[in-house]
């Protein structure tokens, strides 16, 4: 444990992170599903292997004030995940307590011997964008941003109908148009998976539907990275923010939607269809229903996430730059 004024930082297990925030979810601000301890616990377990994990907590006596979620490789610190499947991160702050908090994250990490952290991807509104970039600068050290990609995003209205009437006239026309011809061609089902039990007997749908229409899509899903979906789907309906979502078209699973619930947001984290049913539309439809339901739960935003797919345009998204930090010594 390093000590410094009146501050000590820990070092923790995702055991320990996870009981504090089980039990105190409200002392630190968890801006996104991918710092969540049931996240981070998931990416570990099946990529981490190669990496010093240096998960720490930043106290001042019973009380914590942040936690970086972060590992090393050599001289360099970055994030614990990667752009393939984490769509930004950040560190996990008690509000109005930032500045202290890496302060003294940056004095523990120069002690480690950590030269550099590259930190991506970031939001705009993270707290390495709004705080750390300055405290580091403050400190003598060479801090840099780069525009990685974009998410897109949009603030979700208290009904269906307005929610249309945000759409253009004719994307409006084309969503109306879509469902009709949807509705008109047989029967429907759109259904939500949420615990843990059957969400896990779904993933084999999920994954078949997830590498049905695009090769580079297939690709992706190798071994390794089916044993992370799987455990995270695991990790997040035991957390209860699973949606495991579904369109049925005469009793057949034609397209699927993996999402996150947290915080008031409504996360499409990844998605499928049956190229078979292309012509129904049945890939934008599922993104559709999913909507209409995130304004049936009362949710006040909806995440398309990473990547810049003319679909999440044309269903009302809006653009959030991410970006790479890159923060050079002198730490110390």
């Amino acid at each position: 444990m390093t000590s410094f004024r009146k501050h000590t930082v820990s070092v923790e297990s995702f055991e320990s992170i996870s009981s504090f925030w089980r039990f105190n979810p409200r002392d630190l601000k968890w801006g996104c599903p991918f710092v969540l301890p049931v996240w981070l616990q998931a990416w570990w377990s099946v990529f981490g292997s190669k990496f010093n994990l240096n998960l720490c907590a930043v106290k001042q006596g019973q009380q914590t004030i942040g936690i970086a979620p972060l590992l090393v490789d050599g001289q360099t610190a970055s994030f614990i995940g990667d752009t393939d499947v984490c769509d930004y991160l950040d560190f996990i702050v008690a509000p109005d307590r930032e500045q202290e908090f890496f302060d003294v994250l940056l004095d523990h990490l120069g002690r480690q011997g950590v030269k550099r952290l590259d930190l991506k991807p970031v939001r705009p509104d993270s707290k390495v964008r709004t705080v750390f970039a300055d405290v580091a600068a403050k400190r003598g050290c060479e801090v840099s941003f780069d525009l990685l990609d974009i998410a897109l995003e949009f603030d979700l209205p208290g009904s269906w109908d307005e929610y249309l009437l945000m759409l253009t006239g004719k994307q409006r026309h084309e969503v109306k148009r879509k469902l009709r011809r949807l509705n008109e061609a047989g029967h429907i089902n759109y259904r939500v998976v949420e615990d843990a039990k059957h969400a896990k007997n779904e993933m084999d749908t999920f994954i078949a539907l997830f590498g049905s229409n695009r090769a580079d899509k297939a690709a992706f899903m190798i071994h390794r990275m089916t044993s992370f979906f799987r455990l995270l789907a695991e990790n997040m309906a035991a957390a209860k923010m699973l949606k495991l979502i579904f369109l049925d078209f005469n009793e057949i699973p034609v397209a699927a939607a993996m999402c996150f619930d947290h915080d008031s947001t409504m996360y499409l984290y990844n998605n499928g269809y049956d190229d078979r049913y292309k012509s129904l539309s049945v890939g934008l439809l599922c993104k559709v229903f999913s909507i209409k339901d995130s304004i049936r739960r009362g949710r006040k935003k909806y995440s398309f996430l990473k990547g810049a797919e003319a679909y999440k345009y044309r269903l009302g998204g809006k653009e959030v730059p991410l970006y790479k930090c890159e923060i050079n010594a002198h730490i110390i």
